[in-house]
């Protein structure tokens, strides 16, 4: 069984080069990227292309808005490292397919295939996500609703995950190593 780690951290903060770089120091060239993010207007396609350009072109890529434990576990084939990138777009992905009554039942679904995925093989998988926790409260239902099932998603990744880094400003800090810390109280 192959491990998985997970990367959090807010808009900018540098998580998925983190990741990147992460990915190619465990995977080199044997790395299966799977995006999760869908071009809903130009300026998303853009940031799609230019998130294409920073990958090294020896990386497999797919594209998995949805589904994505039950899509790629069976193409893992020979990669070393599984990188997603990233959560946060699959839970929203899946939130705005499901609508808001099926949401979370339909996210914990997808995060339940994701993880049988990264029991199977031998790869590593590095998931990237948002930490939505720490900001305001979203002012509409919906985006309520997304904040709670994402963390709630971050969690069970967490807890089944062998590294969590958070990055704050670029810099990794390793959540697993402080949670069992001196004093700590543990997951």
């Amino acid at each position: 069984m192959g491990q998985l780690i997970l990367v959090l951290g807010g808009a900018r903060s540098g998580k998925s080069a983190y990741a990147q770089r992460l990915a190619q120091a465990l995977g080199g060239p044997q790395v299966l990227f799977v995006a999760t993010a869908e071009a809903g207007d130009a300026e998303m396609a853009q940031r799609i292309a230019r998130h294409r350009q920073a990958r090294p072109a020896a990386w497999r890529t797919l594209e998995v808005p949805r589904h994505l434990g039950d899509t790629v576990g069976p193409q893992v084939g020979d990669a070393a490292v599984v990188l997603v990138d990233c959560l946060t777009l699959l839970v929203s992905n899946t939130v705005l397919q499901a609508g808001p009554q099926a949401a979370a039942p339909a996210v914990q679904a997808e995060v339940e295939a994701l993880l049988r995925a990264c029991q199977t093989g031998s790869a590593t998988w590095v998931v990237v996500s948002n930490e939505v926790g720490l900001g305001l409260v979203p002012d509409t239902p919906l985006g309520r609703l997304y904040r709670d099932v994402l963390g709630q998603a971050n969690q069970a990744l967490a807890a089944q995950a062998q590294a969590v880094y958070l990055l704050v400003a670029g810099l990794a800090v390793d959540l697993k190593a402080l949670a069992a810390g001196p004093g700590a109280l543990g997951t």
